[in-house]
């Protein structure tokens, strides 16, 4: 047992790997422990390793350092291909309203810290660690404690960024929450009321895609080819069928147009009316996918690394098979689909065509999940590289000492977005399965904050009764004032309750506080808020962390 007992007590890479997975298991068991829909999540791993340093774990500094920097990439890297794709379109309709809410909540908060720093004693390396905490991001904590250790600030002072971070977490949270709470109790909303009002708004906004039936009224297109139609309106319509004399057949490119006809297919909303002038009485109708007749309609996951990244035109699924391609789903979003649109790894197509040959079709676009179940580690790679690349070139600001830098949080962060966005580059694709997606985001995260406890635990107790519980109640204050004050804007301004619960806990890129928002009603009102205006927020708060070092040191 004596090798167990040096194992424990002596300073090793074997002994820090050991206390690393105890924080891990431990504070992963501390996250699920729920006290009335509240519950720490990955935050236990933080509170975990505070208590295993205090009472003396022996770790290897720079090892740690290493792998908290690592899993923090990992982390931010993950989060940022998962919402590339839906990242500029977020900013439309009411999302740029929430995120130019999100983005006051974001300069209040950080602007609070600001007057912390001028009026109180605190060093600038625990003011921003009672930013970061506050508004619990911590790929903040780990932007400013990049540019400390850059700038030369002693390893002690970096190690309390870490325990100020520590002690305004969890206010945090709960300052998150008991705005929420506050704003329905000073309204009066009736979460039901709110529900319902989401619901219909949604059923007049959310099928931006209608099945329709068309029948042919124009005599210009009689005689014409499906081919021609396809070529002059590909934008507009996506023809899957035609009904004639009673009877369903399929729009293949040689197939004439004749009087009497009604075609079938796909649009968007915005084009029922040029479709109407363009060819014929519109008829909107539920999109099916049982059809009588020879004709049948499958759903077929693209898994086909040949496939990818060629557009339908290309793949030619439509002039080699009675076929046609009628919806395609990607990333969560409904596309129409078009002669120059671009399949991708992961995308699911709804595709009509005659029964026989469907199989032929669902092998050559690939349906294996086994397919997809194997990330893409060179693109991975590629992409963690460009992006530290990305975040060490110096970007200068007037009036500051030091060029600031997006560092190894922000600069994987954006270039993330900008892969996730763009799907490929050339024929290399950034897809990756959410499955691989959320391990490798939960393991980053877990690596980052087993790290940062370990590393700041040695003096938090004493921290805290040498005043560090004054750190707590400046927390609080940089949490509450501002999301409050904009909380109550937003109601004011007739923002739905559900999206502002949303929307204050995607401010501070808040997991916990999502979750006690979506236990609030049954409906995806406070996912899709959050959802809207995370990526941008945590792009300036890892930014504005390290503005607020720079600016102060």
């Amino acid at each position: 047992m004596n090798f167990f007992q040096e194992l424990l007590t002596t300073q090793s890479i074997a002994s820090s790997v050991l206390f690393l997975c105890l924080t891990a298991f431990t504070g992963v068991l501390i996250g699920k422990l729920e006290i009335k829909n509240i519950k720490l999540g990955v935050a236990g791993v933080l509170f975990s390793g505070l208590i295993i340093s205090h009472f003396g774990a022996p770790i290897d500094v720079h090892l740690l350092h290493f792998i908290r920097d690592f899993g923090l990439i990992l982390f931010v890297y993950s989060i940022g291909l998962n919402m590339g794709p839906r990242f500029f379109s977020s900013f439309k309709k009411d999302g740029l309203l929430l995120n130019l809410f999100s983005t006051g909540i974001v300069l209040g908060g950080f602007g609070i810290a600001l007057a912390l720093r001028y009026f109180t004693d605190l060093s600038p390396a625990v003011v921003v660690g009672i930013l970061s905490g506050a508004v619990t991001n911590t790929p903040s904590l780990g932007a400013a404690q990049q540019i400390l250790t850059e700038q030369g600030v002693a390893a002690d002072l970096v190690s309390e960024t870490g325990m100020a971070y520590a002690l305004a977490y969890p206010f945090g949270i709960l300052s998150i929450i008991f705005t929420i709470l506050l704003i329905r109790v000073i309204f009066r909303v009736s979460v039901k009321k709110e529900t319902e009002s989401y619901s219909d708004s949604l059923k007049s906004s959310e099928a931006k895609l209608q099945s329709v039936e068309i029948a042919v009224i124009n005599p210009n297109l009689f005689g014409k080819s499906i081919d021609y139609l396809k070529h002059i309106m590909d934008k507009e319509f996506a023809v899957s069928r035609i009904k004639r004399n009673g009877n369903s057949i399929l729009a293949t490119d040689d197939e004439i147009i004749r009087d009497g006809d009604v075609l079938c297919g796909v649009t968007a909303e915005d084009m029922l009316e040029s479709l109407r002038f363009k060819i014929g009485d519109v008829v909107v109708t539920q999109s099916k996918d049982d059809i009588a007749g020879p004709l049948a309609v499958i759903n077929v996951l693209v898994t086909n690394k040949n496939v990818a990244g060629k557009t339908i035109e290309e793949i030619g699924i439509y002039r080699r098979y009675p076929a046609n391609i009628t919806r395609i789903f990607h990333s969560g979003m409904k596309i129409l689909p078009t002669l120059q649109t671009t399949l991708e790894l992961g995308d699911s197509v709804k595709v009509v065509g005659k029964k026989e040959i469907l199989d032929d079709v669902r092998k050559e676009l690939g349906d294996s999940v086994n397919e997809l179940a194997k990330p893409n580690i060179v693109s991975i790679f590629l992409g963690i590289f460009i992006g530290v690349i990305a975040g060490s070139i110096p970007i200068f600001i007037p009036g500051l000492p030091a060029p600031a830098k997006l560092g190894l949080a922000g600069g994987p962060l954006l270039v993330a977005i900008i892969l996730g966005f763009k799907g490929r580059i050339g024929k290399l694709s950034f897809y990756m399965t959410p499955g691989a997606n959320y391990f490798m985001r939960e393991l980053g995260i877990i690596m980052f904050l087993a790290c940062v406890g370990l590393l700041s635990g040695k003096g938090f107790v004493e921290t805290i009764e040498n005043g560090g519980w004054v750190w707590m109640l400046y927390g609080i204050v940089i949490t509450l004032t501002p999301i409050l004050i904009f909380g109550i804007i937003a109601r004011l301004m007739k923002v739905n309750y559900l999206k502002i619960c949303g929307f204050v806990a995607g401010s501070m890129t808040d997991p916990p506080a999502l979750e006690f928002a979506n236990s609030i009603a049954p409906v995806q009102a406070q996912a899709a808020a959050y959802a809207t205006v995370y990526p941008l927020t945590m792009f300036l708060r890892v930014l504005l962390a390290q503005i607020f070092v720079l600016m102060t040191l």
